[in-house]
């Protein structure tokens, strides 16, 4: 896709947005857009942000990091939402505002060592593999609880909510049920006191039902720039 075709992709996403969010009683204004831009070329992101975007996710970090500095004029907000591996902390904590898929107290305390002391604290989620497939990271529904226990007592991290990425799915009953498991673990944490805000969870193919079962915010990538350059 170019940036020609992008107005109309963004405004149909917004569209379908707005009415998951209607369904639900809520208002399209309490879930966050996150333009996801792995593996597509900055000028696209430049396009995504012109029309205002703000929000924007990487999964691979060198990729990221050259991003951000293409588009450093710009005032948006970069989340990093791949595995995070403990060798690469420095960087993430050093340019990012957000980390989304923290599974590990080790990973979330080299988050905080590193992160600068003139940066505001790093948002931060905690990503469950609420389904336990082996193929994903994410951390134990069971052990949910000790884990935001633990990074809420670090420095320099907001822990924010939680994330996770379901199994594909193409029932909506059955995504909702997956997205109501994620959401009813950040309902415990949060009557222990935890304080989370935010439920990052719904991709392309299943955010209306994410945004029904409580998102705030929805990761997109091919909804919005069509399929990944090969």
């Amino acid at each position: 896709m170019g940036p020609q075709n992008l107005p109309a992709a963004l405004r149909e996403v917004r569209e379908r947005m707005a009415r998951a969010a209607a369904a639900a009683g809520r208002s399209a204004q309490s879930v966050t857009l996150l333009a996801v831009g792995k593996a597509q070329p900055p000028e696209l992101l430049a396009a995504a942000a012109d029309l205002g975007l703000e929000h924007f996710g990487e999964s691979y970090l060198q990729e990221g990091l050259e991003k951000i500095a293409a588009l450093q004029r710009r005032c948006l907000t970069w989340h990093f939402i791949g595995r995070v591996q403990s060798n690469k902390t420095r960087p993430i904590a050093e340019s990012f505002a957000w980390v989304h898929a923290v599974d590990r107290l080790k990973v979330a305390e080299r988050l905080s060592a590193q992160r600068p002391l003139e940066a505001p604290p790093l948002n931060v989620c905690l990503q469950v593999n609420v389904a336990g497939e082996a193929s994903k990271g994410g951390v134990a529904p069971a052990e949910v609880a000790a884990l935001v226990a633990a990074v809420g007592r670090l420095p320099r991290i907001a822990l924010r909510g939680l994330m996770c990425i379901p199994p594909e799915e193409s029932d909506v009953a059955r995504q909702r049920a997956w997205f109501a498991r994620l959401r009813a673990l950040q309902d415990e944490a949060n009557a222990a006191g935890a304080g989370l805000d935010t439920l990052s969870m719904g991709m392309s193919g299943d955010f209306e039902a994410a945004i029904q079962e409580g998102a705030t915010i929805v990761r997109l990538g091919a909804a919005l720039f069509g399929a990944r350059p090969g």
